[in-house]
This record gives structure tokens, sequence and C-alpha cells, in this order.
């Protein structure tokens, strides 16, 4: 199963992790390739280089970031090939940065090989042609 572990915060503009943290950051990551699991990772840049859409009635309102409720932004991913949502838990649990105070594994949704799920592949063809999707 694909599971997604999410962290939680939004660094101020212009901070840069510590040797320390980035040190334990990269064996953390090293671990998970070396176990084979590791499919996909990324830090997200702070809001403040950011944007949000919101929908409402039809309507679409983007704002600009940076945005006040920091401690509830996605700051990181990992997307993990696991065997059980406990092997994930055991990896979460393994976790080195107590800076972030918590993390969230949440499993991903099962695909057909080669589609994207029906609404967004609806959400898709109302940007782009048939060949392009």
């Amino acid at each position: 199963m694909r599971v997604m572990m999410m962290i939680k915060g939004d660094p101020e503009p212009g901070a840069v992790p510590g040797e320390e943290l980035l040190a334990a950051m990269g064996s953390y990551n090293d671990e998970l390739k070396q176990a084979g699991v590791l499919l996909d990772l990324a830090g997200l840049l702070p809001s403040v280089a950011g944007r949000r859409v919101r929908f409402s009635g039809g309507d679409r309102a983007v704002t600009d970031g940076p945005f006040p409720e920091a401690k509830r932004l996605i700051a990181g991913y990992w997307i993990l090939q696991v065997q059980s949502m406990d092997e994930a838990v055991g990896w979460a649990e393994r976790f080195p940065f107590e800076s972030f105070s918590r993390i969230y594994p949440g499993r991903l949704r099962r695909r057909e090989r080669g589609r994207a799920p029906s609404g967004v592949r609806a959400v898709a063809s109302s940007c782009a042609t048939a060949e392009q999707v």
C-alpha cells in the first residue's frame, strides 16, 4: 500500500534548517531508501511563496500567502510503499525531528494503472484536450 506521511509547519521566509536538522533528515531519508520503501519526498516552501484557491458557490477566490494558520499548513511529505499501516506508523515513530511535533501517515487511494480517478479526469479534461490527458 502507498502511504503519505505529512509534517505540518510553516518556516519563516528565508529560514534555513540547521546543520543538525539537515543531517538527521538526510539519515532518516537514507534509511527509508535503503529499506526500499521511499517512493517520493519533498519539503514545501514557506506559505509566503504560496497561494490558496477557495471554492464557494461556483466562485473562486485566490489569496496570496503568507497564511496566518501556519501550524495547520503542510511543511513536507514522504510517500512510502509499505505492507501495512502499522509499518507506516513504525516509520513515523522513527521520525527524528522534535521541532515538528506531529507527523500524519495516511493511506493513499488505489487507482487503476495509467488511469486517473474519474473526478481528476473530469477536471483535467476541462483544462486540456483528451489527447493531453
